[in-house]
């Protein structure tokens, strides 16, 4: 893996005080940090998202690449402002952002636009991928055991990016489940390897049609999860060719699109 920390970063976690009910005794305990997080471009904010410091260059590069936005490169502001990131993207058109965003804000009133809307960003992927089922069977277990956060506050949600025989590259963790995977997906943007059509990605939870977005967006051809998909999440892995497992866990997988990949 590629320089994970062994245990949670600092940053990550805070200990607060608590009362544990019914034995009425006072102590201390470990939660997740969550604090809001300004992504400009040419010094204008275009988004805020609550998240969980650490990698936040990843995170807003990521954003970028998987809202279409074609970033170069990110950085600690000029102002040193904290919680915020400046981002380079070359011909950045504020409305079309703003046009973006008011598709997604009605994806709940037309799943029918909110598809269309990512077929503009997102290519059909088209990658000849497969993946063994034990590999597939396996993924949830080897990113359960990389969630070093997770592991002290039982409050993260992760994403995990790995190769075709199941060796972890970069895992993420986060308070919202669509940072950690900006967060891979800006990782993998550094390391110059999107699209990711020899890759597959595994979340912690469950599938939303926002990570499916994020993962056609990057060009990954399987998407594994440990919890269930929404209906939308389904229609949008049919439609842009993404195979999704669901529901993984002690060796069972439901596959939801395009299962001839999982061989």
């Amino acid at each position: 893996m590629s320089g994970e920390p062994s245990e949670a970063p600092p940053y990550s976690t805070r200990v607060v005080d608590a009362l544990r009910l019914p034995d009425g005794v006072s102590e201390t305990d470990v939660v997740a940090v969550e604090e809001p997080l300004e992504i400009r471009i040419g010094g204008e904010p275009v988004a805020v998202t609550m998240r969980t410091p650490g990698h936040d260059e990843e995170l807003a590069l990521g954003f970028c690449v998987t809202e279409g936005l074609e970033p170069v490169s990110a950085r600690m502001p000029d102002d040193l402002a904290a919680n915020a990131i400046e981002v380079d993207a070359g011909g950045f058109d504020p409305e079309r952002l703003r046009r973006h965003f008011y598709t997604s804000s009605s994806c709940g009133v037309c799943g029918k636009g909110a598809i269309e809307a990512v077929q503009v960003s997102a290519a059909r992927v088209e990658s000849a991928l497969d993946v063994a089922r034990d590999v597939v069977a396996a993924l949830p277990e080897l990113l359960r055991e990389a969630q070093h956060a997770f592991a002290v506050t039982g409050g993260l949600h992760a994403t995990g990016l790995f190769d075709e025989s199941g060796t972890l590259l970069c895992v993420r963790e986060d308070v919202g489940r669509h940072n950690a995977m900006d967060k891979v997906v800006g990782w993998a943007f550094s390391e110059h390897v999107l699209p990711l059509s020899s890759h597959v990605l595994c979340v912690s939870g469950r599938l939303s049609f926002e990570l499916v977005q994020k993962a056609a967006v990057a060009g990954c051809p399987v998407l594994v999860a440990v919890g269930a998909p929404s209906s939308l999440a389904v229609e949008l892995a049919a439609d842009r060719g993404v195979t999704l497992c669901g529901w993984v866990r002690d060796g069972r997988i439901t596959v939801y699109s395009e299962p001839w990949r999982i061989v």
